[in-house]
Order: structure tokens, then C-alpha cells, then sequence
């Protein structure tokens, strides 16, 4: 991903929800415990772990039993210690008291809560990037020192590969194309880290890369699901046990190994939770990247918003002026929605398509705004569409000149919002079928986007003769704007 490009918006749930539900995750439940729990008997080694003696009475504390009972209670305290929920006072001793954050879980605002949870965050994704214990203790020489050369790690790569997956998790879940709330398989995303985008089938050495990711991303994501940060369905077990097996990828699909459509929950599903959505957008904010919430808007002047929802998916788009007009009264947002759509610079056409479905989610209150600018060049066209759409009447018939103006305005719009799309053609094609001399006509039309629009259509027609025709119309154009 560019951090340069804006990422689709998301929808956020309130901070009140989030903070309820990253009180409610395993892990953070589980550090707050032991913050509780500790006290002057408590005792920590050098780097603020608990000593191994006292692991037990933690994990009892927690209600854990079991062969890992030690280990979780180990990874919440040190949850508890690296987000403030413990304090270490004094390292030689080894002793501990309640940290000064550990009041923010009754009394802090929702804010300040998910301040403590993206603490936890941070501490189990470095944990998610270190090798299993099984290959630490291969890699140990005879001296007790680990190996890392041995192990072939490399921490920043790991911690890269893994923010990668990450990010592309988040822009299928924010993409109006995507899955949306709905889980995503491993092995699609594996291959989105692994599979070049123009690579049609697939080397064998790239399958092996895909399967070997993916596993990577089983233990991973098991790691990551008690933060909250994911719900996670492993891999099935059974199809680990033949080791002659790839798991999850064959040689017959393009780009993303292939699996079996019947199987492919046995693969493992992933989706961010919607915790999940805002810890990933807080990391990418923070990275520098792009990455708006439905809302982020609503107190912007209509100029921010037509401009930045012109880059936005149409649900998302409509999403967030629902929320921009929420605050407004209809008549006085009406007329700054017009006002803000005015302009002959290259982004104008889209801004007054944006505005004109922002006007469409406004009543009749908004009838005189609209009245205003019946005489407006620029805005006269759109504004007799919508009067006349809602029956207001004496509404008066615009001229030959304003309906071009207004064509060109609307497809100039319609290219830079979708490009040559399916429905720009069949617009294209329907324009010439009943105007026999539009192009006459056309390329006379006083709009910057003229030639660029003509252009387009000799592209987008699929007859020869009516596309050469718009190409001769595109060039009296641009040499009649001194192009």
C-alpha cells in the first residue's frame, strides 16, 4: 500500500463499544486481573517478567489450567507490565505495585481504555513475529545463547510481512468490493503478500512460498485473537497431519492458490473484528498513511467534503454526507453544497456530481437554495433537475446551451469517478442514438472538460463511424480552447 493514496473509509463503532469490548477481550480482562491480583509478594525478574514460582498462583488467579495455563498468565502480566497496569518498583528487588493506568479501566474515559488496549496490541504483534519456543530451543548452542543466525529470522521482515498482511485485511474489509464484515481465507491471504499481481499461473516455488505463509499466519493469528484484534478459525489439524500435503494451495487457480471452494473453511478464516478495524487504522494513521472513518467529515466545511468523498466509494460516499447533512439544516446546507460545487478547475465535474447526490438525500426545505441558482451557468442545469424531480413547479426549461453544458458536466464527472466503465458506454451510445447531431453541436460548448469528454466518447463508442465523428468534434474542441 502507498501511504500516499487515502484508504476506503471504514466504519468505526462508538468508542464507548469499542473500549466495553477491548474490556471484554481475554487478554486485556486477563492483565487487569493480575494487576489486581499482584501484590507486595509479588515478585519479577530483571526485565519485569514474573519468576517462575509465581506463574502457578497466576494462572490460578486467571482460573487457567492446563499445559499452556503458565504461559498465558505469563503473556498477561507481561500485557499488565508494558501498558502501565503494573509498575515496577524496584528492579533489584523485584517488587511491584498497581501501576498508575490501572485506574483508567473504571474511571477513564473510552479513550483511555483503548489507549491500554492498543498497548496490548503492540506487545502480542512483537510477540507474533518471534519464532515458536520449539525453534528458539533448536537454535540454543551448547553455552545457552541463541542462535539467530540459525534460525533464519529476520525481525524486521517478520514484523514487515506480518503489518503487511495486516493492512491488506483491513483494505478488503474497508473495500465496498471486498468481503466486507465476512472472513477472509488464509491462503487468499497469504497469496496477496506472495503472488506477483501480473503472475497468471502460479510457479510451484511460489505455491511452496503461499503454503509456508500461511502456516506462518495460523500460528500468527492464534496469537492475535486474544487481544480481540481478530476472529480466527485455524487450519483443520487433519489436514496438517499428512506432511506430504500443501495445505491450502494446488496449481490450478490464478494468482491466489486455488482451493477448493467445499473445503475452504478447513483452510482457516480470518476477518478483523470490529476492535480489529480500529487498531489497524490507529497503527496505519500513525505510519502515515491515509486512512478516513465515516464521520471524520461531518464538521468540515462542504468543500472538504466534496472534494474528499469525490475519492470515495458511492456507499461510503453517501454514508458520510448522511452524516455531514445530519448537522446542518437542509436549507443552509444546500446552499453551501452549491457553493462548494462551483469551479472549472479538473475536479469540479465530480465535485457537482457529489453534490448533486448530496442534494438528493435533502427535502424540499431545501427548495430555495435551489432557486437561487436557476441562473448559475455552472449550477443552473442541476439545480432545474432536482426542482423538476420533486414536482416544484413553474420550474423554467433550460436552454440548448445549459442541457450540452450539463451533458458534458455529467460524463466529465462520470470519467473521473469510474473511468470507462459499462455504464459510461451505454450513456455514450445512448447520447448519439438520439441526438443525430450531437457532436455538431457539442464541440462548441464553453466547458474545460470538452475535448477530454469527446475524446472518451470516440473511445467508448463502439461504432466506427459515430467514434471518428466524436474524435473530429475533440479536436475543433481543443482547437477552439487554443489546445
Amino acid at each position: 500500500m502507498s501511504d500516499s493514496s487515502p484508504l476506503p473509509p471504514v466504519r468505526l463503532h462508538s468508542e464507548a463499544e469499542l473500549a466495553r469490548d477491548a474490556l471484554a477481550t481475554p487478554l486485556l480482562s486477563r492483565a487487569v486481573r493480575l494487576a489486581r491480583w499482584a501484590g507486595p509478594d509479588t515478585r519479577v525478574g530483571a526485565g519485569g517478567e514474573l519468576v517462575e514460582e509465581q506463574l502457578a498462583p497466576a494462572a490460578a488467579e486467571l482460573g487457567l489450567d492446563g499445559d499452556d495455563a503458565a504461559a498465558y498468565a505469563s503473556e498477561a502480566w507481561r500485557v499488565a507490565v508494558d501498558t502501565g497496569l503494573v509498575a515496577v518498583v524496584d528492579e533489584e528487588e523485584g517488587t511491584v505495585a498497581a501501576g498508575a493506568d490501572l485506574t483508567l479501566v473504571l474511571s477513564g474515559a473510552p479513550q483511555d481504555v483503548l489507549g491500554l488496549w492498543l498497548g496490548a496490541l503492540e506487545t502480542v504483534l512483537a510477540d507474533a513475529s518471534v519464532p515458536d519456543l520449539d525453534d528458539l530451543v533448536e537454535a540454543m548452542d551448547e553455552g545457552g545463547e541463541i542462535d539467530f543466525s540459525a534460525l533464519d529470522w529476520d525481525p524486521e521482515a517478520e514484523a514487515e510481512f506480518l503489518d503487511g498482511v495486516l493492512g491488506n485485511l483491513y483494505l478488503l474489509t474497508a473495500s465496498e468490493d471486498g468481503p466486507g464484515d465476512g472472513p477472509v481465507p488464509l491462503p487468499a491471504l497469504a497469496a496477496s503478500m506472495i503472488v506477483p499481481d501480473d503472475m497468471g499461473e502460479p510457479t510451484n516455488d511460489v505455491l511452496e512460498q503461499v503454503s509456508d505463509a500461511m502456516m506462518r499466519l495460523d500460528d500468527q493469528f492464534r496469537a492475535l485473537e486474544p487481544v480481540g484484534l481478530v476472529d480466527f478459525q485455524p487450519v483443520d489439524e487433519a489436514l496438517m497431519a499428512d506432511a506430504g500435503e500443501e495445505p491450502g494451495v494446488s496449481s490450478g487457480g490464478a494468482g491466489a492458490g486455488a482451493v477448493d471452494d467445499t473445503d475452504v473453511s478447513r483452510y482457516g478464516m480470518v476477518r478483523l473484528t470490529p476492535l480489529g478495524v480500529y487498531g489497524i487504522r490507529a497503527r496505519l494513521l500513525e505510519a502515515g498513511f491515509a486512512a478516513p472513518a465515516v464521520g471524520d467529515l461531518a464538521d468540515k466545511g462542504a468543500d472538504v467534503l466534496l472534494d474528499s468523498t469525490s475519492a470515495f466509494p458511492p456507499m461510503a460516499a453517501q454514508a458520510e454526507t448522511e452524516q455531514w447533512l445530519a448537522r446542518r439544516e437542509p436549507l443552509s446546507a444546500a446552499r453551501e453544497l452549491l457553493a462548494a460545487a462551483r469551479g472549472a478547475d479538473a475536479g469540479a465535474p465530480l465535485r457537482r456530481l457529489r453534490c448533486q447526490q448530496a442534494l438528493s438525500l435533502v427535502g424540499t426545505a431545501a427548495a430555495p437554495a435551489l432557486h437561487e441558482v436557476l441562473d448559475d451557468a455552472e449550477l443552473g442545469g442541476l439545480a432545474r433537475v432536482w426542482l423538476a424531480e420533486r414536482g416544484v413547479p413553474d420550474v423554467p426549461a433550460p436552454s440548448e446551451e445549459m442541457v450540452f453544458w450539463l451533458t458534458v458536466d455529467t460524463i466529465a464527472a462520470q470519467l473521473a469517478a469510474e473511468g470507462n466503465s459499462e455504464e459510461l458506454q451505454a450513456l455514450v451510445e445512448g447520447l448519439a442514438a438520439q441526438h443525430g447531431s450531437f457532436f455538431a453541436a457539442a464541440w462548441r460548448v464553453e466547458h474545460p472538460a470538452t475535448p477530454d469528454v469527446l475524446e472518451a466518447m470516440g473511445r467508448l463508442h463502439p461504432d466506427k463511424r459515430v467514434a471518428k465523428e466524436a474524435r473530429k468534434a475533440a479536436f475543433k474542441a481543443r482547437s477552439q480552447q487554443g489546445g
